[in-house]
């Protein structure tokens, strides 16, 4: 799997924890603006998390007092990865074309309603902007505009009041900040979830509002009720018609919640930190030795480079083995007898070696070359381990062994 679909499989894994524990826990309160931060802030952190790698050390690593350690960074075979690379693909494109046909799907009602607001004459009313229109249509809000029809207006003047508060609570912002979560993670439904759970909240707090400036609040219900019939014409704007009209009134009805529930908030910290362990499990360290703790060798998976004297890697029928296994093995071979130079610990001298060397049809490594440098001194130390390789099982293509050559990137990066 590529790096960007590892992250997006992770990054909406922590997504959906979080959003599940809003449905659990946070919706029910009457923090209403506390809910909006959050729900905007934690849907970020859940982007920013992935990149993070924590992991746990096993009890026998505890025991030897190592802290970092070399580690085999592979997790496929070269011969996994050509197979995969296809599927890869696919699903990049998948996720691009999600995203397009999701991002369009806003595009087009932002032109529209950009097209209403112009179709009306403007004119400034407590620090908006106000676009009346004479036909009966249903009135919205984006940014600092609110758009009505005149009867509206004259004969409801609650519904300006309510398009009001979301213009100075600004939840058109809101909207705009979650929306390149959803055109990346389209095809997460908890995202979707949220953000109806968002335009919610929005209605909850300009409810909430309405009700503080002095309207009754029997007779603003009365009003919901009546108007609920009305089509939200926007997906991106505000209206007053928003769904889900018996969430509304019951939560006008209910009582303010107690100041302790915030504290039920915090719930969610070991919820995503055992989300970040399992996702970077443990690793054995015990045979590690404890110089290495004050450095770190990441090997990283070998890829075949064709070349004139070697069959390309992608057309041997059977692959070259190592020690029964794939690659990887020799990733976790090499990564076990890897010394830092003590010189280069000293001076702070840290890269990616790039090698190639050729498993020839006797199974022994030989040709070890630099294709990279970073320094003399790591240099020759990953010459040096990559040339005493033990013997590996040659491929073969048509019955017969043949040579196969392989870069080989070993990255040296001090703790």
């Amino acid at each position: 799997m590529t790096p960007f679909l590892l992250y997006a499989a992770r990054a909406g894994l922590y997504l959906a924890l979080f959003y599940a524990f809003y449905l659990l826990v946070m919706r029910q309160t009457t923090f209403f603006r506390l809910n909006r931060v959050l729900l905007l802030a934690g849907s970020y952190l859940c982007l920013i998390l992935p990149l993070f790698r924590v992991r746990a050390m096993s009890a026998v690593g505890i025991a030897s007092g190592l802290t970092m350690v070399a580690e085999g960074a592979a997790t496929e075979s070269p011969a996994a990865e050509a197979y995969a690379l296809p599927w890869d693909s696919v699903l990049l494109c998948l996720l691009i074309a999600g995203a397009a046909v999701t991002l369009t799907l806003y595009l087009v009602p932002a032109w529209k309603m950009g097209r209403v607001i112009r179709s009306g004459k403007a004119q400034e009313r407590d620090g908006c902007s106000l676009v009346l229109q004479e036909k009966d249509t249903p009135s919205f809000s984006w940014g600092h505009t609110i758009v009505m029809s005149r009867l509206d207006l004259e004969n409801n003047p609650a519904i300006f009041t309510h398009e009001l508060m979301h213009v100075r609570c600004r939840h058109s912002l809101d909207l705009v900040l979650l929306l390149p979560i959803q055109v990346l993670f389209w095809w997460n439904p908890l995202v979707w979830i949220a953000r109806e759970e968002l335009r919610l909240v929005h209605e909850y707090e300009a409810d909430e509002g309405v009700i503080q400036n002095g309207i009754d609040a029997t007779q603003y219900q009365l009003l919901l009720v009546r108007k609920a019939v009305g089509e939200q014409r926007f997906s991106l704007a505000s209206g007053f018609q928003h769904a889900k009209l018996k969430n509304r009134i019951t939560m006008m009805l209910k009582p303010s919640s107690s100041g302790w529930m915030r504290w039920s908030y915090l719930a969610i910290i070991p919820v995503l930190a055992a989300c970040m362990f399992a996702c970077n499990p443990a690793r054995n360290t015990s045979n590690q030795d404890a110089d290495a703790q004050d450095e770190k060798i990441d090997v990283e998976a070998t890829e075949p480079t064709p070349e004139q004297e070697a069959l390309p890697y992608q057309l041997i029928e059977n692959k070259p083995t190592f020690d029964g296994g794939d690659a990887n093995n020799f990733a976790k071979w090499v990564n076990s007898h890897l010394n830092y130079p003590e010189e280069a610990k000293k001076n702070n001298i840290e890269g990616r070696v790039t090698l190639q060397f050729t498993v020839g049809a006797d199974g022994v490594v030989r040709d070890v070359e630099v294709l990279r440098s970073v320094n003399d001194l790591l240099d020759a130390e990953a010459v040096k381990v990559v040339s005493e390789s033990p013997k590996w099982e040659p491929g073969t293509q048509d019955g017969k062994p043949v040579p196969v050559q392989f870069v080989f990137p070993i990255i040296f990066k001090l703790k």
